[in-house]
Formats: structure tokens, C-alpha cells, sequence
């Protein structure tokens, strides 16, 4: 390795802390992620590691898992940076998502295949305005059995993939801060909708629809804000280079950002030591 990569190499494996990626449509995220790690590891000469994360030099994760279907702020962490992924999954996020009247999929969005078929006519906007309340606040939600939840250290939703009988997990408390609806032309209707970790804007569609007697599945799923970041300052795939995520890191909240030298380092409003494994596939804020 001559000195050019070798200074390329160092600089790179210094870099800790969060910055947003935007995830478009169609890829996994934790594909994604790998796509923006090869470049950064070609850029500065480091051959491709093994899988083994004790393989690894360069560490990298993500934080609020996006499925394939939706796009979105996805926050990356970098060295030590990995280990303030957690804070992502309970820190506020925001969401547009457009949803079917008339239609429910076995996936909650339009990847299934179609389970139900309803009536929708008979709703208005009053309607649909009149029940988005009952969703707003600390409330109970059943996940998706096709979701990241995992079971027996699979995920639910290649268990269901795979033919094999998957139950839905229990109800659990999530937190709707605020939904509000900006478009309604049936059989779509568009929401902006504002929540806390490990809730599922596919099962609050879904549970829309059957509120107003009919069914809904998603269509369109954006992830607008996840914690501090949002979808203006993801760093574009032109600039997924060790300068431009260095830039990146120092532009960011100086909360995301963690000095090397440091033995301990703060998440976003904790008192306490963040901790956290280096995944690329945390398990929460899915669709």
C-alpha cells in the first residue's frame, strides 16, 4: 500500500460518528450500507473483509431498519459512532406515507400479494379525518408478521418467506406524536405522520382501513427525520467519500460526533455511556 492509501486508510478507520444516507427504493438497507462501505474501503485501499465483524477494521452500521420497498434518512454509524446507533431507535421519526383504501396485502404493502378486497366508496375526508385521532398518543400496536422482529434469531419476515407458519407478535406500546393528512383521493390518501421507535406505519394503515370498514394497505413509504437528521442533510451517493463523510460528521449535531481519543463518549440526551453493537441491522423503525 503506498503512502497515499496508507494516509487514506488511517484517516478513514479515525472517522467516528452518525450521518444520514438517503435510502431510495428497492434496496435492503443493510445492502445499501455495504455499497457506501465498499466505496469508502476501495477509495482508501483497504481489501474487501470477511463477514466476521472480528474481521473487520472499518466499522460501520445503521440504525431504524428501512425494507426494500421504502426510501428514506437512513443514519449511518462510523467507528466508534456504531455504538449510538441504539439512541436511533427510540428518538423521534417522521414519515409520508401513501396508502390504498380497498386493498389489504398479506405484507401490509403493495410487495403482497393481495388477502382482502373492500368497498372504500362509502368514505369521505370527514371520515378519514374524523378517526386519525384514535391513533395519536400512547396507544397499542400488533407488529407485521412480514417485519425484522426476529424469532429463534430469524426474522420474521424470511421465516414467513420460507412457507413456515409465523404468529404475530402481541400488541405492544408505541408512541404517535402527531398524523395529519395531506391528500385524500380515493382509493389513495397521503399522511405525515410523527412517531417514536418500533412503530409501523404499514400496521397503521392497515388499522385505518378496518376503522373505517374497509381495508388499506401502503403504497408509497418515505421516512422524512429520524432523530436530528433529515432528508436534506443526507450526504448524496457523489459525495460517499472519506472527505465527504468526514465533512459530513463535522457539519452534523456535535452530539453525533465522537473524539477518537475519547475512552467514553455521550449519546444525545443520556447522562450514560451509549452501548450498542456495530450492526447494519438493527431491528426497529421498519415500515
Amino acid at each position: 500500500m503506498g503512502d497515499a492509501h496508507c494516509n487514506k486508510a488511517a484517516r478513514l478507520l479515525s472517522l467516528s460518528g452518525l450521518f444520514p444516507i438517503f435510502k431510495p427504493k428497492g434496496p435492503t438497507s443493510a445492502a445499501y450500507l455495504n455499497q457506501l462501505k465498499a466505496k469508502l474501503l476501495k477509495e482508501a485501499g483497504i481489501e474487501h473483509q470477511g463477514m466476521k465483524r472480528k474481521q473487520q477494521k472499518l466499522k460501520m452500521g445503521h440504525g431504524g431498519t428501512l425494507d426494500s420497498a421504502a426510501s428514506g434518512v437512513l443514519v449511518v454509524g462510523i467507528g466508534k459512532g456504531t455504538k449510538m446507533l441504539t439512541t436511533m431507535l427510540t428518538g423521534s421519526k417522521k414519515y409520508t406515507t401513501v396508502g390504498e383504501l380497498g386493498k389489504a396485502t398479506d405484507t401490509l404493502d403493495a410487495l403482497g400479494k393481495i388477502t382482502e378486497e373492500k368497498p372504500y366508496d362509502h368514505i369521505t375526508k370527514l371520515d378519514m379525518e374524523g378517526v386519525l385521532s384514535k391513533f395519536v398518543g400512547d396507544i397499542m400496536q400488533v407488529p407485521p408478521i412480514y417485519s425484522a422482529l426476529k424469532k429463534d434469531g430469524a426474522t420474521l419476515s424470511s421465516l414467513a418467506k420460507k412457507g413456515e407458519k409465523v404468529e404475530a407478535k402481541p400488541a405492544r406500546p408505541v408512541t404517535v406524536y402527531n398524523i395529519s393528512l395531506k391528500a385524500f383521493q380515493p382509493p389513495l390518501f397521503t399522511l405525515d405522520v410523527e412517531c417514536g421507535g418500533g412503530f409501523y406505519i404499514r400496521s397503521l394503515v392497515s388499522d385505518i382501513g378496518k376503522e373505517l370498514s374497509s381495508c388499506a394497505s401502503v403504497k408509497e413509504l418515505t421516512r422524512t427525520k429520524q432523530g436530528q437528521f433529515t432528508e436534506e442533510n443526507a450526504v448524496p451517493e457523489e459525495n460517499w467519500t472519506i472527505d465527504g463523510i468526514a465533512e459530513a460528521l463535522e457539519q452534523g449535531p456535535p452530539s453525533t460526533i465522537v473524539d477518537p481519543s475519547a475512552k467514553r463518549f455521550k449519546a444525545q440526551d443520556s447522562n450514560k455511556e451509549a452501548e450498542g453493537p456495530a450492526l447494519s441491522d438493527l431491528d426497529c423503525d421498519q415500515k
